[in-house]
C-alpha cells in the first residue's frame, strides 16, 4: 500500500559486506567493476572474513542506524507536527543495493527524500560514489523522486560527542601513569593520492574530527594516518597506519590508542585490518595497542544523522 504523500524517505547507504562464505566472490567482483579476483586475492579476503568470523554484521548494524534514525524523526513535537519518515537501506557494493532501495522507496510512493552515506567525511571518491550509484537508480525511476543529499556530516556535535566518549572509555584500558605521553592516531580508510590535485576536503575532514575529539577530550599527543588502502597501481593517501605505527615505537611510544573515526560501524577494516593485522604488528613492536569501539548504533550518532537529516528535509539543496 502506497504511503502518506507527505512521507520522507530517508536513504541510508553504506559500503555493503557479504552474508556468506559464497557471497565472497561476487562481493569483490562487484567492488572491482565487474572484475573477477584472481585466486590469490579471492583466497586472502575468504581468509580475513573466516579470522573475523562474521558475515552481514556491517547490513544488521545499518539497518539498526537507519531504524533508530527513522524512530528519532518521527517522535516528539517535530514528530507530530513535520512529515512522516521512512527509512531505507542501500548498499553500495552488496544486498540490498542502492537500486533495490530505491525502487522500494518509489514503489511506496515516496517522491520526496534525502540521502546520507554511513560516512562522516565528504568527498568525490568517497562520498560521491554513492551519489553517482544513486543518479543511476533515479534515472531508472517511471515517477521522479527529489533527493537531498548530505554531502557530509563530520562535525554534528552529537557525532563528535560519541567519539569522545568512545576514547574516554578506551583511555580507561591504559595505566592512568601512562596518558600523559599516550599517543592517540585517528585513522579513515585511504583513497588514491589523485584526490589531491581536486582540492578534495577528504583529508581535511579527518583532521578536523581529530581535533575536535582531541579538545573535548584532553589528548595532547594527536596523529593521523590511513588504513586499508587498495590493491592498484596508484599511491594512496598516507602514512599508512602501519608506517605510523612503527615511526610511534622508533620515536620511543609504548602506548598507542586507534581512533577509526572515518568508520561508524564494525566492518573488516575495523575487526581486521584493526583488531587482528596491527594488533599482531603491534604485538611484535612491544606497544600496547587498542582501539576505540566503534559508534554502531550508539544514541548519539544516531541523534546526529537525525538532525542532518532533518535540516536537508526543511531546506537543505535537493538535486
Amino acid at each position: 500500500m502506497p504511503l502518506p504523500k507527505e512521507t520522507v524517505g530517508v536513504l541510508v547507504m553504506a559500503y555493503g559486506t557479504p552474508d556468506g562464505p559464497d557471497d565472497i566472490l561476487p562481493y569483490y567482483t562487484d567492488i572491482r567493476r565487474g572484475r573477477a579476483p584472481s585466486l590469490e586475492l579471492l583466497k586472502e579476503l575468504q581468509d580475513r572474513y573466516q579470522a573475523i568470523g562474521l558475515y552481514g554484521r556491517l547490513t544488521r548494524i545499518t539497518q539498526a542506524q537507519a531504524a533508530g534514525i527513522e524512530r528519532i524523526l518521527n517522535v516528539g513535537e517535530a514528530g507530530a507536527t513535520g512529515p512522516r519518515y521512512k527509512a531505507y537501506v542501500g548498499m553500495k557494493h552488496w544486498k540490498p543495493s542502492i537500486a533495490d532501495a530505491v525502487a522500494v522507496m518509489a514503489g511506496d510512493g515516496v517522491r520526496r527524500a534525502v540521502a546520507v552515506v554511513m560516512a562522516p567525511q565528504g568527498g568525490r571518491m568517497s562520498i560521491g560514489s554513492y551519489y553517482e550509484i544513486l543518479d543511476k537508480a533515479l534515472a531508472d525511476m517511471p515517477e521522479p523522486i527529489r533527493v537531498a543529499r548530505v554531502q557530509n556530516w563530520h562535525q554534528e556535535p552529537d557525532f563528535l560527542a560519541a567519539l569522545a566518549e568512545r576514547v574516554k572509555d578506551a583511555l580507561k584500558l591504559f595505566p592512568e601513569a601512562s596518558l600523559g605521553t599516550l599517543d592517540v592516531v585517528f585513522t579513515a580508510h585511504s583513497l588514491p593520492e589523485r584526490i589531491l590535485t581536486w582540492n578534495d576536503p577528504y583529508p581535511t575532514h579527518l583532521r578536523e574530527i581529530g581535533e575536535a575529539v582531541a579538545r573535548q577530550t584532553g589528548l595532547k599527543k594527536v596523529h593521523f594516518a590511513y588504513q586499508s588502502a587498495g590493491r592498484t597501481q596508484d599511491p594512496w593517501l598516507g602514512p599508512e597506519i602501519r608506517e605510523r605505527l612503527r615511526e610511534l615505537q622508533a620515536g620511543g611510544a609504548q602506548s598507542v590508542l586507534v581512533c577509526p573515526v572515518g568508520f561508524v560501524a564494525d566492518h573488516l577494516e575495523v575487526l581486521y585490518d584493526l583488531d587482528i593485522e596491527l594488533r599482531r604488528l603491534a604485538d611484535e613492536l612491544g606497544i600496547h595497542l587498542e582501539r576505540t569501539q566503534s559508534l554502531n548504533d550508539h544514541p548519539l550518532l544516531l541523534s546526529a544523522l537525525a538532525s542532518v537529516v532533518r535540516r536537508q528535509a526543511e531546506g537543505g539543496e535537493s538535486a
